[in-house]
């Protein structure tokens, strides 16, 4: 597919293009929103010059910038006599977008004084001519997030497909549950070492620590059945469309039972082959 390198993505409001620049991103894209018309073929020289060093770039433009139904085609006229580029429309029925916008709450971007079905008509005609210039339309009106993004990465994934990437936090609850959290456990009900004199000034890392938390048999069942939690939950958030997945393991103070259940945990999904990284915020608290 040529101009896959130099992306343009327009299209009706509500249409999906801010989702679109989100998985774009995902796929390695250097996205601009709403850059106006008349600096973009300024921003084409640049990029052919290679004065920025953007790889692969997508533009989101469209009907929030004054005039942009009657400059954008003058203006990709000019983008395409420069470099190998891809107009994408996206489109959607006029029930979906109404139902869109109601969700939301957000105004339409043409007029408040109108009603939205008003402003989509209104919007629809001003945006045909720019429509018959795509090289592919794209109806979202009966996608959701997961079918858009593997539209998207079907037609515009280079090379090997993104991986999700995971994160294996040990916090303490008394520290406060981190707030980029996708999933928390809570390993409280485990055996405490901060009870065993010997035992309180180390940590999770500590092999004797590690010893008496998985001398008891919860904890056994629980690694078992938390291995097998994750096993299951990890292919089904990928095909979501989730990148980046943080999995956050709490006790008391964050010192041992969470540090060593997260170890066990990012051990587990390295024989996986998942792309993983740990951190322990409380440790050394």
């Amino acid at each position: 597919m040529k101009g896959k390198r130099f992306l343009i993505i327009t299209g009706l409001s509500g249409s999906g293009k801010t989702a679109a620049s989100r998985f774009l991103e995902d796929l390695g894209y250097y996205c601009v929103d709403n850059l106006p018309a008349k600096l973009i073929p300024s921003f084409v020289d640049l990029w052919r010059r290679k004065e920025v060093e953007i790889g692969r770039v997508a533009l989101i433009v469209d009907i929030r910038e004054a005039g942009f139904a009657t400059e954008f085609p003058r203006v990709l006229s000019g983008i395409r006599e420069k470099v190998s580029s891809r107009l994408i429309f996206l489109d959607a029925s006029n029930e979906t977008l109404i139902k869109r916008f109601s969700e939301s709450r957000r105004p339409h971007p043409l007029t408040e004084k109108k009603s939205i079905l008003e402003n989509v008509i209104l919007e629809r005609k001003r945006l045909e001519g720019i429509k018959t210039l795509a090289d592919e339309i794209i109806d979202t009106t009966a996608l959701n997030i997961t079918e858009f993004k593997k539209i998207l990465t079907q037609r515009f994934q280079e090379g090997r497909a993104v991986r999700l990437r995971i994160v294996v936090v040990s916090f303490g609850y008394k520290y406060g549950i981190p707030l980029d959290s996708d999933l928390v456990l809570d390993t409280r009900f485990l055996p405490n070492p901060y009870y065993v004199d010997e035992l309180r000034e180390k940590t999770g890392l500590d092999g004797d620590v590690q010893k008496f938390i998985c001398s008891s048999d919860d904890t056994r069942k629980f690694l078992k059945e938390m291995f097998r939690f994750i096993d299951y939950l990890i292919p089904r958030f990928t095909d979501e469309g989730k990148s980046y997945l943080t999995i956050s393991i709490g006790c008391t103070g964050g010192k041992h039972r969470s540090v060593m259940v997260a170890e066990k945990l990012e051990a587990h999904l390295t024989t996986k082959k998942y792309i993983t990284r740990i951190y322990h915020r409380d440790m050394y608290k």
